[in-house]
């Protein structure tokens, strides 16, 4: 009588646990024989793997977990093809793709959320790909420097009122609208949270529409200390007179910059009389940065043994991201902690970074950024 008991009490607990409420990932992948398929979770901390299964002839695959108790996101993968997917109930969600265009040749059915975030992974593709091709022109000559960094910024500005619009302000309690917010360009996220005051405003409206529905949530708290951290870094400071001593200008020819490298060591802007700087004002952090380091690479490898040298000023919030970021950069690097609220940025009447300038040998400001057609001609013509 004693086994039939507990006979019947395992029963009853696997039937427990296998009632318990579930999603499903199922579909195709064609063309895949053999090939390793993995069904990945991503985290907050990192991808972590789930399960896995090794594709036949048919392609057909079925993933099943325990349903989240927030929404949460998950990815296929293949290689390095990836399919992102965000799951929030008991849904179950088919996905159907070639093996050869795995991460963009998709069909999807069963989230809309799922359909959201295939069209934003389409279109931040097509913008490294036209952020790529601005850069090739500017190697290759067909372009200056100004017409690339203009239109760079022309060519984000719109791709960001565009996933505004129609992601983020349309719906921020969907999933699609959270990953929007995450996406990134040359590795560096296209809306910046810590430094722009419009993007937090994105990150705030989702926050918002997360707390309510999902409070107790790890990404809902995440979200809402990113928030707090960007409006404090982004909040309007009391107005106050900025009065430049006269001794500053006249005797050094340019207003001084006294600011420590990632050493340590204070590094001064009037130190390097004698030779012609490119001064930069930036924020490393930002989606421009790294196409406009390049540029600025290019530029020093070209002209540094003739006496070019770059003083380049950091206004990022995040100390420590800014000291990975220089680690390997050859010129002069500082960084103001008052970030975008920097005195210094705004004697120099910095409105949006990047932003530069050139002082030629006797330490005199030649000429502001926006007055320069052709940079690589100003610096040659300085030296």
């Amino acid at each position: 009588m004693k086994k039939i008991s507990l006979m019947a009490l395992t029963v009853l607990v696997l039937s427990s646990c296998n009632s318990d409420p579930k999603f499903n990932i199922k579909g195709e992948v064609s063309d895949a024989d053999g090939k390793m398929l993995y069904f990945e979770s991503s985290g907050l901390e990192g991808v972590v793997a789930i399960d896995s299964v090794e594709l036949g002839k048919n392609g057909s695959f079925s993933f099943k977990q325990l349903r989240p108790e927030s929404p949460e996101f998950y990815r296929l993968r293949i290689e390095d093809k990836v399919v992102n997917l965000s799951v929030d109930s008991t849904e179950t969600i088919e996905v159907k793709a070639p093996y050869a265009k795995f991460s963009t040749d998709y069909d999807v059915v069963g989230s809309e959320n799922c359909v959201k975030i295939k069209e934003l992974t389409l279109k931040q593709i097509k913008l490294q790909s036209d952020v790529d091709a601005l850069f090739k022109s500017l190697q290759d000559n067909v372009i200056t420097h100004d017409v690339f960094e203009d239109s760079l910024s022309a060519v984000i500005t719109k791709y960001k009122d565009d996933v505004k619009v129609n992601y983020i302000f349309s719906a921020p309690n969907k999933a699609a609208a959270y990953f929007a917010l995450f996406q990134k360009l040359n590795n560096y996220m296209i809306f910046d949270p810590l430094n722009n005051k419009d993007d937090v405003k994105c990150f705030g409206a989702v926050a918002t529409s997360l707390n309510n529905d999902y409070p107790h949530a790890i990404r809902s708290k995440n979200l809402y200390n990113i928030v707090i951290k960007g409006m404090k870094n982004t909040r309007t400071p009391v107005q106050k007179t900025v009065e430049i001593p006269r001794e500053k200008i006249t005797e050094a020819g340019v207003i001084d910059i006294a600011l420590r490298d990632i050493k340590g060591n204070v590094r001064k802007l009037t130190e390097l009389k004698g030779k012609v700087v490119l001064l930069d004002f930036t924020i490393y952090q930002s989606a421009v940065s790294a196409p406009h380091n390049f540029t600025l690479r290019d530029l020093y490898n070209k002209y540094a043994a003739q006496g070019l040298e770059i003083y380049q000023v950091s206004l990022d919030a995040d100390e420590h991201f800014w000291k990975t970021a220089v680690d390997n950069l050859p010129w002069v690097c500082v960084r103001d902690a008052n970030g975008i609220y920097s005195q210094i940025a705004a004697i120099y009447n910095v409105k949006q970074v990047p932003a530069y300038f050139l002082v030629n040998k006797n330490n005199e400001l030649s000429k502001r950024g926006e007055d320069i057609k052709d940079l690589d001609a100003a610096i040659k013509a300085l030296l």
